[in-house]
């Protein structure tokens, strides 16, 4: 959301989002950047967000305002900043050292948006680049832009960068969130880069409007019967270890291991869904 939109700031604070970002870039117009800065500095301040994750993105460095965002938002409240066009390590490793030498803690991490294809093409160094590195975050739109390509309900134009985007942070641990999509009467087409988001391995999805949240929080997260059959696929697999075996079979289907690990992170994903809707 504009960080110059104080009534968007302020609607955040109860919305069913796992993270808010408060844009100092390509939402904000070029006269009141320095406004928006300090809008986005005096909500954090507050905290008043409550279990949300508050980033800010900011301007690139080389911008005129880059360099006064990032001193600002090192010693604000944040819990990260959103760096947009990442091209190259090179842009991470200068936004963490201008970061540290403002006196940003070292909790405060990076967020780097791939929006270029030197970023996607650069998608492994930049995922390694920095410590603080938290999360990739697709750019859909400019990178469409870029590649002089056209939007398609399949998105076949993205999916390359879209897989080099996920193995790029599970390659170095780190979070994977898709792109926005911009048509808001596009219901339809929404769910449906969502549902294809989830299957390639993205952890969530960045939001334009708050009328999208529902959807994503639900394509997201795993529906009941997941959820059930994680809990089998643990206790069936228990039940093999004990018994001296390393696989079992569950409805037909082996099991071992690796299903035993994914269903354990399907269950932790729906007890930390259920513990944030109950805060």
């Amino acid at each position: 959301m504009p960080a110059s939109n104080a009534r968007a700031l302020d609607k955040a604070r109860a919305l069913p989002a796992d993270v808010v970002v408060f844009d100092l870039e390509d939402a904000v117009a070029p006269d009141a950047k320095p406004e928006a800065r300090a809008s986005a500095v005096e909500a954090a301040r507050g905290r008043a967000y409550g279990p949300r994750e508050v980033i800010v993105r900011v301007n690139g460095l080389e911008t005129p305002w880059g360099a006064d965002d990032l001193a600002a938002i090192a010693r604000a409240r944040v819990d990260g900043v959103l760096v947009p066009k990442v091209d190259s390590p090179l842009t991470v490793t200068r936004v963490s050292a201008a970061l540290a030498d403002h006196g940003a803690p070292e909790t405060l991490s990076l967020w780097c948006m791939l929006e270029t294809p030197r970023g996607i093409l650069a998608a492994d160094a930049i995922a390694g680049a920095s410590p603080r590195n938290l999360a990739l975050v697709m750019g859909t739109s400019d990178l469409l832009a870029e590649l002089n390509a056209r939007a398609t309900r399949d998105r076949l134009a993205l999916l390359t960068s879209l897989e080099l985007c996920v193995l790029a942070a599970r390659a170095h641990g780190l979070l994977a969130l898709d792109g926005v999509h911009l048509d808001l009467e596009d219901d339809e087409g929404f769910a449906a880069t969502c549902r294809q988001a989830r299957d390639l391995g993205f952890d969530g999805k960045t939001l334009i409007h708050p009328k999208q949240l529902a959807l994503a929080n639900e394509v997201f997260s795993p529906a009941s019967s997941e959820i059930d059959r994680a809990r089998r696929v643990v206790a069936a697999h228990a039940e093999a270890q004990a018994a001296g075996r390393g696989v079992t079979v569950l409805d037909g289907r082996l099991v071992e291991n690796l299903h035993a690990a994914e269903a354990r992170r399907v269950l932790a994903l729906a007890e930390a869904i259920a513990a944030r809707a109950a805060g």
